[in-house]
């Protein structure tokens, strides 16, 4: 039988629709960096705009094991993956929320989170090494807009008191 991550890790991939927030460990993924040409984007600013695509690796599978993979494949396929890399990602403390609907749509999901993070006492938490994480659950090519199901992620930290 297939592992299968919504079932076993339900609070990092089947969170309630309304904005709560999670602990997420580090975990090991195969990644695609890119930049631009994505739809949906500011193109008045899409020189900014840079992406990563992941997909989560099992926790048994070792940064040796994907670089003889990543060999095995190139030989066989005669494909170049110098592109794909083995990622280690810490997201840290995070708000997430279910996204119900169309991708046009996420903007009130993530003010939601957002208005919930700050009730909390929390801040936006968005760098270089912490960042905005989307996980598609549906395949939009087979589900209408409106069904569509995704995890919206981001990281946050505690607002820092100041002492008087």
């Amino acid at each position: 039988m297939a592992f299968d991550y919504k079932k076993e890790y339900k609070e990092f991939y089947m969170p309630k629709n309304k904005p709560s927030t999670v602990p997420v460990p580090s975990m090991n993924y195969i990644a695609v960096h890119g930049k631009d040409d994505v739809s949906g984007i500011d193109y008045a600013h899409k020189e900014n705009f840079k992406w990563i695509s992941v997909i989560r690796l099992p926790d048994f599978v070792t940064k040796d094991d994907f670089e003889w993979a990543v060999r095995e494949a190139t030989e066989k396929k005669k494909i170049d993956f110098s592109k794909v890399e083995f990622l280690t990602y810490d997201e840290g403390l995070c708000v997430q929320c279910m996204h119900v609907g169309s991708y046009d749509e996420e903007p009130k999901t993530v003010a939601l989170m957002h208005e919930f993070m700050e009730k909390e006492g929390y801040v936006l938490d968005i760098t270089d090494k912490r960042m905005h994480h989307e996980i598609y659950l549906s395949d939009a090519r087979r589900i209408v807009p409106e069904k569509l199901k995704t995890v919206i992620r981001h990281p946050i930290r505690k607002v820092l008191e100041v002492s008087q």
